[in-house]
């Protein structure tokens, strides 16, 4: 039991670090990935018309959204 929570408690400092770490950079300059470019052409290819600024869940599960 001890082994588990010295695991545990480390792995959620390392999450607070990562936590502070993303959200102090702006997102249009934060890479999570060396792929991340490429990545997101993908998306973009698959969902030309989505806008990720505002995402709406009705919209999502709207049927032209399906």
């Amino acid at each position: 039991p001890r082994v588990e929570l010295a695991w545990a408690m480390k792995a959620h400092q390392h999450a607070q670090v990562y936590f502070n770490l993303i959200s102090s950079v702006d997102p249009k300059f934060l890479n999570l990935t060396k792929v991340d470019d490429r990545i997101y052409e993908e998306f973009r290819k698959t969902f030309r018309e989505l806008r990720i600024d505002v995402l709406d869940p009705e919209e999502l599960k709207s049927e032209p959204a399906k």
